[in-house]
């Protein structure tokens, strides 16, 4: 049964792939055409950026079988630190970005100026706490 992987925003179906648990386990020759990932002698590589492997690592996410060698992208994701949502009913796995993209993003973004009320109404723009720390705390009925 098929596997559906979104990974960074592509989606793309894995039609050979194995599931144990929470982990997704890809023949090695769908590893690039269904992640942009492929595992070389000096790590997992995409690009130009590559992700070495401890031997230890490289056992937990590497298995060798008979025919096929089988890569587990979800234990590769977790070192990673990607954001990881299994859907287990539609057979759907989303895999977001790196943790070193989403983090250096938030430590160099600047939040857009916005005005919002506070409990008792008062507006209060954003822009006059730049420089504060500032807590939000958004909610949505839908």
């Amino acid at each position: 049964m098929p596997v559906t992987l979104i990974v960074e925003g592509n989606a793309s179906t894995a039609s050979r792939a194995q599931v144990h648990g929470e982990d997704v386990w890809l023949p090695l020759d769908d590893l690039v055409s269904t992640t942009a990932w492929e595992l070389k002698a000096e790590g997992v590589c995409r690009g130009e950026t590559c992700v070495p492997l401890s031997s230890s690592q490289r056992a937990a996410m590497v298995r060798d079988e008979k025919a096929s060698t089988w890569f587990n992208f979800t234990n590769f994701a977790r070192l990673i630190e990607k954001p990881v949502a299994i859907d287990h009913e539609t057979r759907t796995w989303y895999f977001g970005a790196p943790g070193w993209e989403w983090k250096s993003w938030s430590a160099t973004k600047t939040a857009p100026d916005f005005t919002a009320p506070d409990l008792a109404g008062r507006p209060h723009a954003l822009q006059q706490l730049r420089g504060r720390k500032v807590f939000l705390l958004f909610w949505a009925s839908w």
